[in-house]
């Protein structure tokens, strides 16, 4: 397999995540996409912790209230604290999981660091959330998709900027997954900062080969569960799901996130 070219002078989104977490696998084109985008809305950094946090919240209730013990995680970014599989296989060892990313640098560290416990699985794909029908034929060689298993889309729709080319990628993926599956997601929005965020997407959009972003509404992210029972809280801005000390939360920010499961 030829190993995919890293092109540093053009930003990818999975490495400005990681500068604006504070991470040191990035280049200066990634820095200067980041930089760019907290002149614009400083919160950005914030979105990206609180991102983070969500995910933690979302696997521990997917493995210890609602039993789950497989996750496909489309959109993986570069590896940090508190992975998936990480968080996942704290509670449940035997718990499996697939990466998926499109960055040949997380490529790369995927295979370093990504590592299983004995007990589990852990796997990556490189390759890209259009192509579902490569990521479940590959998938299907870790997860068995006769038990039910998490979708995990994390900060990912965004950068499909066709509603209705997103809408049936997730339909797909979703058909794919058993009853009892779940959907877990978070999406950019533009409802909490609303020009700000606008303005920092464009200014994202107009840099030389970026994939295009694009914030949705609340009722275009409530689209992606059509067919899905929401649990509680349901759709909501990213820091009020299930906080861990509600009372403390801080201001929002402008994600949205919710997790479903498939009836």
């Amino acid at each position: 397999m030829t190993e995919p070219e890293i092109n540093q002078d053009v930003p990818h989104s999975a490495r400005v995540w990681n500068y604006l977490l504070g991470g040191k696998d990035n280049y200066p084109s990634d820095q200067a996409a980041g930089d760019q985008a907290l002149d614009v809305l400083p919160e950005v950094a914030r979105l990206a912790r609180e991102s983070r946090q969500y995910l933690n919240r979302a696997v521990s209730y997917l493995v210890e209230e609602a039993g789950v013990r497989q996750f496909l995680d489309i959109g993986t970014g570069l590896p940090t604290a508190d992975n998936t599989h990480e968080v996942a296989q704290r509670s449940a060892p035997d718990a499996r999981i697939v990466y998926v990313d499109n960055d040949p640098l997380v490529l790369v560290h995927a295979r370093a660091l990504l590592a299983s416990s004995p007990e589990g699985a852990c796997e990556y794909l490189h390759t890209d959330l259009r192509d579902p029908d490569t990521i479940l034929k590959e998938a299907a060689r870790t997860l068995d998709f006769g038990r039910p298993v998490a979708l995990m889309l994390m900060g990912i729709t965004e950068f499909i900027p066709d509603h209705d080319q997103l809408f049936g990628i997730v339909d797909q993926l979703v058909a794919a997954l058993p009853s009892g599956s779940y959907l877990a997601l978070y999406a950019t929005t533009n409802v909490v900062h609303g020009e700000r965020t606008d303005q920092a997407i464009e200014t994202w959009n107009q840099a030389d080969g970026t994939t295009p972003m694009t914030a949705r509404s609340v009722d275009q992210v409530a689209r992606l569960f059509r067919g899905l029972d929401l649990v509680d809280p349901g759709l909501v801005e990213i820091t009020q799901w299930r906080p861990v000390h509600p009372d403390l939360t801080g201001a929002p920010v402008d994600g949205y996130a919710g997790v479903a499961r498939k009836p």
